[in-house]
C-alpha cells in the first residue's frame, strides 16, 4: 500500500473538500454532514433502514447471544444478543473500490 491509502479521511477533511467543491463555507457544509449523520443514526436506532441510491444501504442486523471465550484465562463467557449496525455498498461502489480509481 503507498502511504497515500493509509492515510484516513476525517470529518472536518470531507467538510473540506465538500465546501471546496460546492462553495459553501466549511461551518456550513460540516453542520449538512453532522445533520446527515444524525438522521442516519437516528433511523437506525428505529431499526429503518436507510438507502443511499448510487452508494448503498445502512441497516441494523440482530446478532443472537453466543457463548465467547476470554481470550486470556480460557474461560467461557456468554456473550448477550445485540444490535449491529452493517452497512452494506451498492455494486457501483463495489466496482469503483476493485478498479482503484484508474
Amino acid at each position: 500500500m503507498s502511504a497515500e491509502t493509509e492515510q484516513n479521511v476525517t470529518k472536518a477533511d470531507l467538510a473540506r473538500e465538500i465546501a471546496d467543491q460546492i462553495g459553501l463555507t466549511r461551518t456550513a457544509t460540516q453542520a449538512v454532514i453532522d445533520g446527515f449523520l444524525a438522521a442516519v443514526v437516528l433511523n437506525l436506532e428505529q431499526h429503518r433502514s436507510v438507502q443511499l441510491r448510487g452508494f448503498g444501504t445502512f441497516t441494523v442486523k440482530e446478532r443472537a447471544a453466543r457463548t465467547g471465550r476470554n481470550p486470556r484465562t480460557g474461560d467461557e463467557v456468554p456473550v448477550p444478543p445485540r444490535n449491529a449496525p452493517v452497512f452494506r455498498p451498492c455494486r457501483e461502489l463495489r466496482d469503483a473500490v476493485a478498479e482503484g480509481g484508474e
